[in-house]
């Protein structure tokens, strides 16, 4: 009894593993094809495609020094908490 039940358990591992290794697969499939679309979109928009391209554009200074130079807040509620 014990030695069917340590095969079960043997077969019941292994098909887990399999099952693991197959959404691992399909994962990396998925991103290579995601990362082939934005490649090619960059490439027909005349973009650059990469790290240093995406940091560059992210650290740009904004247009505004001071978020709320010209009034965007229009309306603020204020509630006393006891």
């Amino acid at each position: 009894m014990n030695t069917l039940t340590q095969i079960l358990r043997g077969l019941l591992f292994f098909t887990l593993a399999i099952l693991g290794m197959a959404m691992a697969f399909i994962f990396m499939v998925s991103t290579a094809i995601a990362l082939a679309v934005l490649y090619t979109i960059a490439k027909i928009k005349g973009r650059p495609f990469g790290v240093r391209a995406y940091w560059a554009a992210r650290r740009k200074p904004a247009s505004r020094t001071r978020p709320f130079d010209n009034n965007d807040v229009i309306d603020v509620e204020m509630r006393e908490i006891p």
